[in-house]
């Protein structure tokens, strides 16, 4: 007799059993939507199948990563030959040099590329390199920007005003987070003559999508000069998404160090950062600020990374910002049209959305506490109408969603007929 495959339920149990909460990324786990995880067997180009064989439409993207959409033939190709002469060496290789010239030529600012294997390495390693090289010990981060979970970033502060940080998780000691202040997005915090760094998502992609104020980056910037203090721009999220040089080129304002992730591995884990030599010579080996990876540069994610930047021309971004307007305006028309009070904001290539407002479509949150005004219930009751026709979105209200190269003009359509059925499902339950 045939033993059947297992469920999406049936591994979801399997998982609890030996994974904490049955997942290894919280958000993954469907603690704030409800229901049970997909578990996926595939994907290609638009699409993910679970185990269970169900197709969905995928506007999770892996986060952002996969710009290209999956498996595209490019990147699997590259992979596969690199494979094919060993995973990994413990030894440097003529692709991360390769992908460090890539990142510097595009990316304002940046002179020299440290890579590492996640967004978390790149920021924790961009917060090292600020004190090391500036002598100070504070640094500012914003209410709402989600920088990875190291210690000193899981900070969580009041609203209103700049405050000292306070532990944003169990297992951060309150000294861990005794010299990062929390300020409100959007606002030009007061630095002094302690503060090293300000690290900032230039634009906010993990509270929905908060654009920056116009003045805000601008302001950073002259504040930061002022004070003798670092700007680092987080731009795991935007970098290589906006554009080729992020959301640095577009809005016109260079920091002084850059963290970098998601696309720049086409999927497979990488990180990096990159700043002026001046800089980026603190660190070790030439400098006294050490950080070190056995798998940074990893020659499998070097060889996707490379495959799949090479695939991002100008006519690109163009047509991809093009389809996430489509996109936008498109979802907009849907959830208004269904009675599904919701409010769309478009940056370029990223598309948030905030549920239950009462300020009308055309609303955008400027800061953390406007972004959790949204309802995640309704979230969760949408959610979970997406998935039974087939469209996945994040499984957590916060999430951006995500267009990719694969999602076609038709798709989209296709796409939009379907959140159109589930948002009224959703607005009568």
């Amino acid at each position: 007799m045939t033993e059947r495959p297992p469920t999406n339920a049936d591994l979801f149990r399997a998982a609890q059993r030996v994974i904490p909460g049955g997942v290894n990324s919280p958000v993954r786990a469907f603690g704030s939507v409800g229901g049970t995880p997909y578990f996926v067997a595939r994907a290609e180009g638009p699409y993910v199948f679970d185990v269970e064989g169900r197709r969905y439409l995928d506007f999770v993207q892996s986060y952002g990563a996969i710009i290209l959409g999956h498996a595209h033939p490019a990147v699997t190709g590259a992979v596969a030959a690199a494979a094919a002469d060993g995973t990994s060496y413990g030894a440097p290789t003529q692709r991360e040099v390769l992908l460090a010239e890539l990142i510097a030529e595009a990316a304002p600012g940046v002179e020299q590329v440290r890579l590492v294997s996640s967004g978390t390495e790149a920021t924790m390693t961009a917060v090292r390199l600020a004190r090391g090289h500036t002598g100070r010990p504070r640094i500012v981060k914003f209410a709402g920007c989600y920088h990875g979970h190291a210690d000193a970033l899981l900070a969580a502060g009041g609203s209103g005003v700049a405050t000292l940080g306070l532990s944003g998780s169990d297992g951060v000691p309150p000294n861990a987070v005794a010299d990062t202040l929390v300020a409100p997005y959007n606002e030009v915090p007061e630095l002094d003559n302690q503060v090293a760094a300000v690290i900032v998502e230039p634009v906010a992609a993990n509270m929905g999508v908060v654009p920056p104020a116009p003045g805000f980056l601008e302001g950073l910037r002259a504040a930061c000069d002022e004070a003798g203090a670092l700007l680092i721009f987080d731009e795991v999220i935007t970098g290589f998404r906006l554009g080729r040089g992020g959301a640095a080129e577009r809005f016109g304002v260079t920091p002084d160090i850059a963290c970098f992730g998601k696309v720049i591995g086409g999927g497979l884990p990488i990180g990096a950062l990159g700043a002026r030599t001046e800089i980026m010579q603190t660190l070790a080996p030439t400098g006294p600020v050490y950080q070190a990876g056995t798998l940074s540069g990893n020659p499998l994610a070097t060889a996707a990374g490379l495959a799949a930047l090479e695939q991002l021309t100008p006519a690109a971004y163009a047509e991809l910002e093009g389809r996430a307007g489509q996109f936008a305006n498109g979802l907009r028309e849907a959830l208004t049209r269904s009675g599904f009070d919701a409010a769309v904001v478009q940056v370029g290539t990223l598309v948030g959305l905030y549920c239950g407002l009462v300020a009308g479509p055309g609303w955008v949150a400027a800061d953390y506490d406007d972004a959790r005004t949204t309802d995640e219930q309704a979230y969760a009751r949408l959610h979970a109408e997406l998935l039974r026709r087939g469209v996945a979105f994040a499984p957590g209200a916060y999430e951006a969603i995500f267009v990719s190269l694969a999602h076609t003009p038709d798709i989209i359509d296709e796409a939009l007929g379907a959140i159109a059925d589930a948002a009224s499902a959703a607005s009568q339950a």
